[in-house]
C-alpha cells in the first residue's frame, strides 16, 4: 500500500507540474501573437518624419517618409533569402534634406549583382526604422577588405559609414535591381505552442506510465508455479 501511495502521488505531482508549464506556454503564447499583431499594426502605419533623435527602444518600426540623397559608399551584408538563395543587403549612406546622414537598407541583390553601380542622387524613399539584433558571439567580423558584413551591426556599420546609428529599412523601391526587403514579424520567435504540445505531451506520457506502474502489481500472474 505504501509503495502504492508513493506512486500515485509521484504521479500526481509530475503531472501536475507538467501540465501546469503546458499552461504557462499557453499563456505566453497569447501574449506573443498580441505582441505580435501590435508590432504587426506599427509597421503598416501611416509613415511620418523622421524623429530628431531616433531611440533604438520608443521608435523601433517605426514607419518613415523622407526625401535627401544617396551618397557613395555601401556595406554588403550576406543573407540567403527563402526560394531565391544567396546574396547580400544593400546597406547605403542617405542624407536627408534637413542634412542628417542616416543608413538605408535598400534591399537584396543576388551575389553576381553584388559590385553593380546602383542609383544614386536625390530620392524619397518610405521604410521603417529599425535596430535588429543579429549578432552575437558566433558571428563573424565582418570582412572589411572583401566588404562582406554577416549580420546587421547598427553601430558598427554607421561607424564605417561615417552616418548615425539610425538604419531605416526601405520598403519602397529605391533601384531597379535592387528587392526591397521590408522589416516584418517573420523573423522574431514564437515556438510557444509548440512548447505547449511539448509539456502536454510529457503530461499524458507521465500519467500512462503512473497508471501502468499502478496497475502493474495488480495485474493477474499467468504460469503455473513449480
Amino acid at each position: 500500500m505504501r509503495r502504492l501511495m508513493f506512486l500515485l502521488i509521484f504521479g500526481l505531482t509530475g503531472c501536475a507540474i507538467l501540465v501546469a508549464l503546458g499552461l504557462w506556454q499557453v499563456q505566453r503564447l497569447a501574449w506573443k501573437q498580441a505582441l505580435l499583431q501590435q508590432i504587426d499594426a506599427r509597421i503598416a502605419a501611416e509613415p511620418t518624419g523622421l524623429p530628431a533623435d531616433p531611440d533604438p527602444e520608443t521608435d523601433k518600426y517605426t514607419p518613415v517618409a523622407l526625401s535627401g540623397t544617396f551618397v557613395p559608399g555601401e556595406l554588403h551584408v550576406l543573407v540567403s533569402v527563402k526560394q531565391v538563395g544567396a546574396g547580400y543587403r544593400i546597406v547605403a549612406p542617405f542624407v536627408t534634406d534637413t542634412g542628417d546622414r542616416v543608413m538605408v537598407d535598400r534591399g537584396f541583390v543576388r551575389t553576381p549583382a553584388k559590385t553593380a553601380a546602383r542609383s544614386l542622387g536625390p530620392q524619397r524613399i518610405a521604410g521603417n526604422l529599425h535596430w535588429p539584433q543579429e549578432t552575437d558571439g558566433y558571428t563573424p567580423a565582418p570582412d572589411l577588405p572583401g566588404n562582406i558584413w554577416f549580420a546587421r551591426d547598427v553601430p558598427a556599420m554607421a561607424a564605417a559609414l561615417d552616418t548615425r546609428p539610425v538604419l531605416i529599412v526601405a520598403r519602397s523601391q529605391t533601384d531597379p535591381q535592387v528587392t526591397p526587403l521590408p522589416v516584418d514579424t517573420s523573423g522574431i520567435p514564437n515556438d510557444h505552442l509548440q512548447y505547449a504540445i511539448t509539456w502536454f505531451s510529457l503530461a499524458l506520457i507521465w500519467a500512462a506510465m503512473t497508471a501502468f506502474f499502478l496497475w502493474r502489481p495488480r495485474a493477474p500472474k499467468t504460469g503455473k508455479e513449480t
